[in-house]
């Protein structure tokens, strides 16, 4: 039997293309066994329901899509399929709202727009025949069937897995959620949960979360009758997948208890449950017994961290209630201290996964952050330092070590407090102790809480004076890897901060490049754990600040997609050091430019002058990006953007936007960013975080938006997203760059659809493209004229124009007199567009400037054809427009002009010139202005 789900995929596949369904699904669900990865996990549950679709087993291919759907909300083939299951279903309105979404994301594919068309035509049908009256009175019917078929063991599989699919879409809806709810259907799902059946576990805790949303009576009514221990108890469990559920039940019921979520009043049953404050405490409670608890999984303990992280810390400083947070710190500051001391290698452990710690001092962090007063900051350090110091006992160094390990956690957190920390009493002399220690767990945990410490922020006098001796012996005397990776971090940070010079070159006999090609070594050996491979991340972060490092980590494939594949990984100091060391390779960190005067001044004096390393000049930055490209950058950083907000932080959004500002550089590779989600990625950056990484990743959209069709780089509505990003840069603070190629990205948006042209203006960008047009710089006016050429098709845009006291005509006009040929014929389109949508403003056009006539007379007799077409164009709209007007013309040397142009032979080239001449000499006929000529 074949162990790789890869594999087992590929198997599949060749047997649904030999039309051999059931061994397809053989190979699909042994993979979905095996495979951990979501993304794959995802593809094996669409393709399983593909399978299903063909055998026309309906329920189980909704429910496998239903599957993929809840990995990839966007998943477009997981989509179609369930739409296409619950149509032969008969669940026309679900299946309806699937094909909508599909025609959404792909909103030029023929067959979304015809399924859409017969899926609406057949629900009429049945609304029409009373179908929709005679649903509602049979749901009860429905619901009781498939609590009984799901409670009798003896009921068949694919019975029992169909009325539980049946039950989550129920319970998703309002109607049908109210039905179980009122049928006794709490009592019979906990009935489903106690089974231990885990099918069955999943389907009842997805119905109750549907059947809580957005419902506060039902959710608090369902949180009593379960009971929190009985929540948390299920969500301690060892099997992601239900503790991921039962995760989701309990946030839908916070949200709910919260008022977050949409709002609905349900009359006197919402009266009965107006105080929530009481059920809200005693699951912050059980979440906190929950931290501690060894009954609890590593999973579990996640869980509850991470719902103690989105529900506790306020959303909006503004508001000024913070009570939730003293009464967490009051209550478990200890237990979350108690998580980030633990140590994974000693035997009392509590169960954690790779990111507990981490997720735990993000907390700390959280917390101490959405703390308001000094006197509320005063009492957290207290309660740190009792708890730290009833840790620290000389006679028991176990004991010692789990506060040397929440001094690290602490500093991995707020790191003010453990500057305070590291300050107490005993804590630096049982560091040193620990460094010199015979066993190995002493010395990593002491290197590890140096390590934390040993960064330019650090006001320790003792780290920044003796860390770097007592690490450089622990790096030279040790054998144990861990040990020594965490020991040349620390030796890195030390370096990196500043406060102590020992030069890594000469360190551990061999130079920077040695010592990088170590950490290679480290990241992609697999037989190391991951959490010693992150720190070698964090060491290469440092050590590709030296251009040769970065040069040879470029050409070290294993070592890019080891780097790569950490990223993927939810881990706060991994996404920071991966967006490091790609900052460094690309070069996109911020550099001080050398003044030549005063570079001849400091050598004049004898001073050093810093000289850029040829490896750091554009030609290796170009090679370097290429290399990036080709090793699948850009999926690595799309992911990374995907992390969870406790663990992307806004520092790393910004070296992220930084890496893919650097990757746009080159337009040929634009395309390639943005088949691998580059573009999908760089949004939320440039919605939030840094304020400079929100401009970098703005510019980055704006390299895209210039060059690329906007419905293939951004399809569906997120093409809209990127609007306000794209006008952020037409600011004055922003440098000229910055502002050209945001012109030029919106003028290809403004040629692309009416809406897109609307939401340009809403977003108030058009005060800030006609101050473009007035710009000295060339290739400013000329962007910013040409993108006004295009949104003045917009009808909102020509009332602008049209409104009195302004001069947004004259200014039109004045810049079909330019001598810049781009200018002329943008300008000109834009005046001949707006003389053809109004005729107000053909007269106004005679009345902005005495010169209109010159500029007009010159329009026409230009050498550029496409100049001399809209000038035409616009004589044509001003004769038309009014007699008076036209008796202006014939009086002016327009009529020679003209007559000459109306008298040249046909000529393919320039057949459409001749024409609109002659058709302004028939309108002047028409009003008897002029006479034909009579021929001989």
């Amino acid at each position: 039997q074949m162990e790789d789900p890869i594999q087992l995929k590929e198997e599949g596949n060749k047997y649904f293309q030999a039309n051999d369904y059931e061994k397809a699904v053989q190979s699909y669900t042994q993979a979905i066994k095996l495979n951990k990865d979501k993304a794959l996990q995802a593809v094996l549950y669409r393709n399983r329901a593909a399978c299903f679709l063909k055998k026309e087993e309906y329920a189980k291919a909704a429910s496998d899509a239903s599957r993929a759907i809840d990995i990839n909300a966007s998943d477009i083939k997981a989509l179609y399929r369930r739409s296409q299951a619950l149509e032969k279903l008969g669940k026309l309105d679900q299946a309806f709202k699937d094909a909508q979404k599909c025609a959404t994301i792909e909103p030029r594919n023929k067959n979304f727009q015809e399924t859409l068309r017969r899926l609406g035509a057949n629900i009429q049908e049945k609304v029409n025949a009373g179908g929709a009256l005679h649903i509602q009175f049979s749901t009860d019917l429905r619901v009781q069937k498939m609590f009984e078929i799901l409670l009798d063991e003896n009921s068949e599989k694919e019975k029992r897995e169909q009325a539980a699919n049946n039950l989550v879409v129920l319970g998703r809806e309002e109607a049908g959620a109210e039905r179980i709810f009122q049928n006794n259907g709490v009592s019979l799902l906990l009935q489903l949960i106690e089974t231990k059946n885990a099918e069955l576990i999943l389907a009842a805790v997805r119905t109750l979360s549907g059947m809580c949303t957005g419902h506060k009576a039902r959710a608090t009514a369902i949180l009593r009758y379960l009971g929190i221990d009985n929540i948390c108890m299920w969500m301690s469990v060892d099997n992601e997948e239900i503790s991921l559920a039962v995760c989701n039940l309990l946030q839908t019921i916070t949200d709910c208890l919260l008022g977050q979520g949409k709002e609905e009043h349900h009359g006197k049953e919402a009266a009965v449950v107006l105080d929530t404050k009481e059920d809200l405490r005693m699951i912050t409670m059980c979440l906190l017994d929950m931290l501690v608890s060894k009954k609890v999984s590593g999973q579990g303990r996640d869980r509850a961290l991470n719902l103690l992280n989105k529900n506790i810390p306020r959303k909006d400083l503004k508001d000024h209630d913070n009570s939730r947070t003293t009464f967490v710190i009051d209550n478990g500051l200890k237990k979350i201290l108690k998580v980030v001391g633990q140590i994974p290698e000693m035997p009392d452990c509590l169960p954690l996964t790779e990111n507990t710690q981490l997720t735990a001092s993000v907390l700390l962090n959280k917390l101490y952050d959405d703390l308001r007063c000094d006197p509320e900051r005063d009492n957290y350090r207290v309660i740190c330092e009792e708890y730290i110091k009833s840790k620290i006992d000389p006679q028991d160094m176990d004991k010692t070590l789990h506060a040397i390990q929440m001094v690290s956690g602490v500093l991995q957190g707020p790191f003010d407090l453990g500057n305070k920390l590291l300050g107490m009493k005993g804590v630096m002399e049982m560091m040193v102790a620990l460094c010199g220690s015979e066993r190995e767990i002493d010395q990593l945990v002491a290197v590890e809480a140096l390590t934390h410490a040993s960064t330019k922020l650090s006001r320790a006098t003792f780290i920044i004076s003796n860390g770097v001796t007592l690490l450089k012996e622990i790096y030279k005397k040790t054998k144990n890897e861990k040990i020594k990776i965490r020991a040349l971090v620390g030796l890195c940070k030390l370096g990196s901060a500043g406060g102590t010079d020992y030069g890594l070159r000469q360190f551990a006999e061999g130079s920077t490049e040695k010592l990088a090609k170590q950490c290679r070594k480290w990241l992609c050996n697999t037989s190391i754990d991951a959490r010693t491979r992150k720190w070698a991340v964090e060491g290469l972060a440092y050590l590709t600040l030296d251009a040769d490092v970065k040069d040879d980590f470029v050409e070290d494939k294993p070592a890019l997609q080891a780097m790569f594949e950490l990223a993927k990984t939810s881990d706060k100091t991994i996404l920071y050091s991966v967006a490091s060391v790609l900052v460094n390779c690309t070069n996109s960190y911020d550099t001080k430019e050398l003044v030549p005067e005063l570079v001849q001044l400091a050598k004049f004096s004898k001073q050093h002058v810093p000289e850029e390393h040829p490896k750091d000049k554009k030609d290796f930055v170009v090679k370097r990006v290429k290399r990036l490209l080709k090793a699948g950058v850009v999926s690595a950083l799309a992911c990374m953007v995907k992390a969870d907000s406790a663990i992307l932080t806004d520092q790393s959004k910004e070296l992220i936007a930084r890496v893919f500002l650097a990757l746009c550089e080159d337009p040929k590779d634009r395309g390639t960013i943005v088949a691998q989600g580059g573009g999908k990625a760089l949004i939320p950056l440039a919605v939030e975080g840094t304020e400079v990484g929100k401009i970098k990743a703005s510019h980055a959209l704006a390299k895209i938006a210039a060059i690329s069709n906007p419905d293939m780089a951004f399809p569906g509505e997120r093409v809209y997203e990127v609007v306000r990003p794209l006008v952020s840069l037409l600011n004055t603070e922003r440098d000229g760059l910055q502002n050209y190629e945001a012109l030029l990205s919106l003028t290809n948006f403004s040629g692309r659809s009416d809406k897109l042209r609307m939401k340009i203006v809403k977003e108030r960008a058009l005060p800030d493209i006609e101050n473009y047009m007035f710009e000295n710089h060339d290739q400013l006016r000329q962007a910013a004229t040409e993108c006004m050429c295009n949104l003045v098709v917009n009808k909102e845009v020509q009332e602008r124009f049209v409104a009195e006291g302004n001069d947004r005509l004259k200014l039109v006009v004045l810049l079909c007199g330019e001598d810049d040929e781009k200018v002329q014929v943008a300008a000109a389109g834009a005046l001949a567009m707006l003389t053809a949508a109004q005729k107000k403003l053909c007269s106004k056009m005679t009345e902005v400037t005495t010169q209109w006539l010159e500029i007009l007379q010159r329009l026409c007799l230009h050498d550029n054809m496409e100049v001399q077409h809209r000038g035409l164009v616009i004589a044509f709209n001003l004769i038309s427009a009014d007699k008076e007007l036209a008796k202006k013309l014939v009086e002016s040397e327009l009529l020679e002009i003209l007559t000459y142009i109306s008298k040249q032979e046909d000529d393919p080239k320039k057949q459409h010139i001749i024409n609109v001449a002659r058709d302004c000499l028939t309108r002047c006929m028409d009003y008897g202005l002029i006479k034909p000529l009579s021929r001989a």
